[in-house]
């Protein structure tokens, strides 16, 4: 027997739950930073958030990422640990990745996924190949 102000109250919840989140994610990158940098755009930052935040919030028991199934539990645990060199990160990949990304939030959703871990490998291969030229 579900009142109306019962189910009013429940989505009022979960909305603050979804900001207490947002806050959390965003205090986690350090938005206020990375929304200066001129090399980041605030539009793709906030598009970043968004997603992170729909991904932490998912009801789903299951999430699919680049193909492969992960328990979001999981999922979520690794976008909570994301930080601003996570994101530059994933700007990055994004400036190097030249084909046409078909789906923007997939690809988004599978770069902040793996960030964690290929963040030190991208980054040491990238400055050997600088030492390797000779810059």
């Amino acid at each position: 027997n579900h009142s109306s102000f019962d189910t009013e109250r429940e989505e009022n919840s979960a909305m603050s739950a979804v900001e207490v989140y947002r806050e959390i994610i965003k205090d986690n990158i350090d938005y206020d930073i990375l929304i200066q940098d001129s090399d980041l755009k605030k539009n793709r930052i906030d598009e970043i958030v968004d997603l992170m935040l729909e991904t932490v919030c998912t009801r789903r028991k299951v999430l699919r990422i680049a193909g492969d199934d992960y328990p979001a539990e999981f999922v979520k645990s690794r976008f909570m640990k994301l930080n601003s060199d996570h994101i530059r990160f994933v700007f990055d990949c994004m400036r190097e990745n030249t084909t046409k990304i078909r789906n923007m939030k997939q690809y988004l959703r599978a770069v902040l996924f793996n960030a964690p871990s290929t963040i030190d490998h991208y980054y040491t291969a990238l400055v050997a190949h600088d030492i390797a030229k000779g810059d």
